[in-house]
């Protein structure tokens, strides 16, 4: 495995962009395909969009750490938030009946369906993103 390259963003919801030219640099460098890509995108942001958020809860003195490991088998990206964590294993389905109308509580769920593997560590503070190549 290569060395993970590493990057802190402050907790402002502006600073999303800077996790997307993160992840541009990253597909130019190691040659994502398109659909690896879209997928990493998407599910990459929601989850930095998640910790500034519902992590950070948007105090800007806080950051988010993203960091991106690449090996011959997967691309993994973790991001991390400075806040309390939260407990994973008690997330609402949000396609259940009684949720559909409820706002909030998709980000998870698009990012499980979006990468091969979701793991939450640190209380729930980190989440790692990994997408087999």
């Amino acid at each position: 495995m290569n060395k993970p390259f590493k990057l802190k963003i402050p907790s402002l919801i502006e600073n999303v962009r800077i996790a997307e030219s993160f992840i541009d640099q990253a597909r130019d460098e190691f040659n994502f395909n398109d659909d690896i890509y879209g997928n990493i995108m998407i599910a990459v942001t929601e989850s930095v969009n998640n910790a500034i958020i519902h992590g950070n809860r948007n105090e800007k003195e806080k950051n988010v750490h993203l960091e991106l490991d690449v090996s011959d088998k997967e691309i993994s990206f973790t991001v991390e938030d400075e806040g309390k964590g939260f407990d994973y294993d008690s997330l609402p389905d949000p396609t259940a009946p009684e949720n559909l109308d409820k706002p909030g509580g998709r980000g998870i769920f698009l990012i499980k369906h979006l990468a091969d593997e979701v793991e939450f560590s640190n209380e729930g503070k980190a989440i790692t993103l990994r997408f087999y190549i």
